[in-house]
């Protein structure tokens, strides 16, 4: 596994791991990496530095940690955009049904009658989607991707 630091063309930087450097080239290419933020699909490998082990394990010391004990930090906390689309994903996710791929169908079912009117989400491909705004079906793009659900 490698992690690779990603910038959008909104100037957007985040992290992901990926399987490999070809991993990463292979799913660039076919249009499968998105930002975290944004959710524009322009995204390419940021400046990084590498990490090197010194082979000795250090732990930093959270604030709050009592008696000075090292506690693990795992990350920063979220900035005000990670929390906003956190709230905006669970909002969703509570008062929307999941559709998954077939979105398009429910969404132009609904939008021809044949199907009652409920709120949904799901994917689509971009040329889908522009189909859909030229039926005058409403839709909009979510800054996040859908939980994949197993079931």
């Amino acid at each position: 596994m490698i992690q690779f630091t990603l910038k959008c063309d909104q100037d957007h930087r985040f992290d992901s791991w990926f399987k490999s450097a070809a991993a990463f080239d292979a799913l660039a290419q076919a249009g499968h990496i998105s930002c975290a933020v944004c959710g524009s699909s322009q995204v390419t490998k940021g400046m990084m530095a590498p990490r090197v082990s010194t082979g000795k394990t250090s732990l930093e010391v959270a604030p709050e940690a009592k008696d000075n004990a090292p506690v693990p930090m795992l990350s920063e906390p979220d900035g005000e955009i990670e929390k906003a689309i956190k709230a905006l994903r669970k909002k969703v996710e509570a008062s929307s049904d999941y559709v998954g791929a077939d979105f398009v169908k429910e969404a132009r079912a609904m939008h021809t009658g044949e199907k009652p009117e409920r709120s949904i989400y799901g994917e689509a491909r971009l040329d889908q989607a522009k189909e859909l705004a030229e039926e005058g079906v409403q839709l909009m793009a979510l800054p996040f991707r859908p939980k994949r659900s197993t079931q």
